[in-house]
């Protein structure tokens, strides 16, 4: 090696290697860049995310789109603890969120949480009411779509009667 090419990676600084989390379960994430918060620190976020089982160009990609869009999924597959992912990449300018599509909602608390019948539950979001009893009482578990919709409706409730509800038109 030449020794102008020796002198500049001798300024780059050491190397950092990525010491991989030893164990830790797979797990789907939302990263977002806070809002009104610069730009984050790509290489610390880069780095948490190849600790976590990805390739550091794979990690590369997600920071870069995640800057590019506002937002980003990533399926890590290796983590060992949700709070630790999230401070590293909080550290890092970025909020992290798990998403687990196999989560469950319990549909009477929502339902009682809300103040409604089975049938005005059902009425206002376009569900069955036999549906919803069988939900209710065990004898059947919401699909994953049906999981989905209703932790959208447990977490804003209004806003998804207001989508789902049919506009008529003066014309009608």
């Amino acid at each position: 090696m030449d020794s102008l090419l020796r002198a500049r990676f001798a300024r780059l600084g050491p190397i950092r290697g990525i010491a991989r989390v030893a164990s830790g379960s797979p797990g789907m994430f939302v990263l977002r860049l806070p809002p009104g918060h610069g730009t984050p620190r790509a290489i610390d976020a880069t780095h948490a995310l190849a600790q976590r089982g990805l390739t550091l160009l794979r990690a590369k990609r997600a920071i870069e789109r995640l800057v590019a869009e506002g937002r980003v999924f990533v399926a890590l597959p290796t983590v060992e603890d949700t709070a630790a992912l999230t401070d590293d990449l909080a550290a890092a300018g970025i909020v992290a969120a798990r998403r687990d599509p196999s989560a469950t909602v319990d549909v009477r608390k929502l339902r009682e949480r809300l103040r409604l019948t089975r049938e005005q539950f059902a009425a206002s979001y376009g569900l069955e009411v036999e549906t919803m009893r069988n939900w209710e009482t065990g004898k059947r578990e919401p699909d994953t779509t049906a999981r989905s919709y209703l932790r959208a409706i447990a977490n804003d409730p209004a806003g998804v009667e207001a989508a789902y509800a049919t506009t008529l038109s003066p014309d009608a």
